[in-house]
């Protein structure tokens, strides 16, 4: 008998092929058949009206710390995802010099959002090379599979001390360091090594984090050190579209370090690229930018995501107007008392005149346009950015003015209802074209960042509710192959990505008809209490990790069959 056996459903195995019906059998962590399987289960899953596809594997996340204390990696497994990428945006916790921990937590807080305090809390630390790091991550129950990068913001402070920090070249005896220590971690199972170069990126008392500054020279040999040993991925968040001239001259300048690290080391290099309003066209030269460096052998590779990627607003989190004293003393307490400070309609008057005072909206996180602002209410979370949908609508039909409405509705939906502001990808026409660019990796969900920001975990669940199901962009197959198998290669993870005999039982079955998407809440199960959001969905029958069920009908079963994985 096989262990598990998956019945009558429609294969779509990772490749890019059409679906075709077909069972699966399982037997240990691995798949053994696709086809018509005679053999009997000891479990047998009925897959009739359903698609049997790859597990997913998301490329770009921060879960560095947290499948410290939520091996599961929620809310990622409840969307479809088996695999999960960390060490994104040179953001990680090794290699560190034992003291170090602290910066290395604050780091990451100043960067994606993750709280320092809670990272502390969570961590057993005790490691110092990234090796070091996935020996002890692998020493635990995980329920998902686990790759790592190396990051350049911990490799280079390790390496240089507080000199990282400046914006003058690494001596060779630094990049020879970075290089020797980049090795280690590769040879441990490293899947490669991530870096930063945006200036968005910072250390908590605000200069730009190590690796900003680096010379090509020092990039170069990073990526040599991968070459030498035959794998690795070099993952880069770029300066692309920063402080540019109307030349382009630091894009220019970033696609032509890219282009030759790629062709000189033959190693693959990702990069983040996002649509952004006040840059409109950027993102179309990029594409045209990256057809030509791999045209001339380069294996660069772009990275966005499958909607906006956006700021959620609300009253259990922020706020627009959260720079406002008033608004800030009447957010200061827990959900209740915020809700009934609400619920009082002359609190509500105050908080309304302060929002609509001239020129007193103010701070990092106070959008300046209703317009851009839409409507997130408790229930399927659709995203809808029509203009009827948005804020400044609402506020016309209410006859009141956005803060006025804004109020209303948390009141009205008992502080459930959400704002979602887009600040990259707002225009979803040029996200269409470029999820559809055979060259572009679907990515960039930050799953494990900016936790009580945004949430955009659940990507590959809109992925295929709202591209494939009801736009009916991209085909099953082409979708699935997203998700799965071009993210195996990219990272060199063998065995993953596929429905084949031989390859590892990473398995969803999934009622693409069912799927819904639920509107994100906030809870608070991080260490110490710390808040974040989190996303369900509905329409997955049951997601196998190395050939045990770990989500069943949207739930947890308590199985944790995932492990650490390293390059081919």
């Amino acid at each position: 008998m096989h262990d598990i056996v998956i019945r009558g459903g429609d294969v779509v195995d990772g490749t890019g092929a059409a679906p075709r019906r077909a069972d699966v059998a399982v037997d240990g962590d691995r798949v053994t058949e696709v086809g018509e399987v005679a053999g009997r289960g000891r479990r047998e899953i009925d897959a009739a009206g359903r698609f049997v596809t790859p597990g997913f594997i998301d490329v770009h996340t921060h879960l560095d710390a947290q499948l410290f204390w939520d091996p599961a990696a929620t809310p990622s497994c409840h969307h479809g995802v088996t695999t999960v990428v960390m060490g994104n945006c040179g953001v990680t916790f090794a290699p560190v010099r034992p003291g170090r921990e602290g910066y290395l937590a604050a780091m990451m807080e100043s960067v994606e959002d993750v709280p320092a305090d809670a990272i502390m809390a969570g961590l057993d630390w005790g490691w110092e090379t990234y090796g070091d790091y996935l020996k002890a991550l692998g020493r635990r129950a995980l329920g998902v599979n686990a790759g790592g990068l190396v990051g350049h913001c911990a490799l280079r402070y390790y390496v240089m001390g507080e000199r990282a920090l400046d914006d003058s070249p690494a001596t060779d005896d630094d990049i020879a360091g970075m290089a020797a220590a980049v090795a280690e971690a590769v040879d441990a199972g490293a899947l490669g090594f991530s870096t930063s170069r945006t200036y968005m990126h910072t250390v908590p008392d605000g200069r730009p984090v190590p690796g900003t500054h680096a010379s090509p020279a020092e990039l170069a040999a990073i990526a040599g050190a991968m070459a030498e040993r035959g794998r690795g991925t070099f993952q880069v968040v770029p300066r692309i579209g920063e402080r540019d001239g109307p030349e382009r001259r630091n894009s220019v300048a970033e696609m032509a370090w890219m282009e030759e690290v790629s062709r000189a080391s033959g190693r693959p290099l990702a990069f983040s690229i996002m649509q952004s309003d006040r840059r409109p066209g950027l993102w179309s030269w990029v594409m045209d930018r990256v057809a030509e460096a791999r045209g001339r052998g380069a294996d660069v590779r772009p990275m966005t995501s499958v909607r906006g990627t956006a700021i959620v607003y609300c009253l259990a989190g922020r706020t627009p107007y959260d720079a406002l004293p008033g608004w800030a003393e009447a957010m200061a307490g827990s959900f209740g008392e915020r809700l009934a400070a609400l619920e009082d309609a002359s609190v509500r008057r105050r908080l309304i005149e302060e929002a609509e005072r001239p020129d007193d909206r103010s701070g990092p996180l106070a959008p300046t346009d209703p317009a851009k602002l839409y409507l997130l209410p408790p229930g399927p979370a659709d995203y809808d950015v029509s203009p009827d949908n948005s804020l400044a609508a609402e506020a016309a039909r209410r006859g009141t003015g956005p803060a006025a409405a804004f109020l209303d509705y948390l009141v009205e939906t008992r502080g459930l209802g959400l704002l979602y502001y887009p600040v990259l990808n707002q225009d979803l026409d040029a996200v269409a074209q470029m999820i559809t660019n055979p060259d572009v990796v679907v990515g960039v969900a930050d799953a494990g960042a900016h936790v009580a920001l945004t949430m955009d975990a659940g990507n590959s669940t809109f992925l295929l509710k709202h591209w494939v199901r009801d736009e009916g962009l991209l085909d099953i197959g082409t979708a699935v192959r997203k998700l799965t198998l071009e993210g195996a290669d990219l990272f060199g993870i063998p065995g993953r990505g596929v429905l084949a005999p031989g390859a590892f039982a990473d398995v969803n079955v999934l009622d693409l008809d069912g799927l819904y998407l639920h509107t994100p809440e906030m809870a608070a199960d991080f260490p110490l209490g710390a808040g974040r959001f989190v996303q369900r969905a509905r329409g997955y029958d049951c997601t196998l990790v190395n050939g045990r069920v770990l989500v069943e009908h949207d739930e947890l079963t308590g199985e944790l069959p995932g492990r650490v994985v390293s390059s081919a």
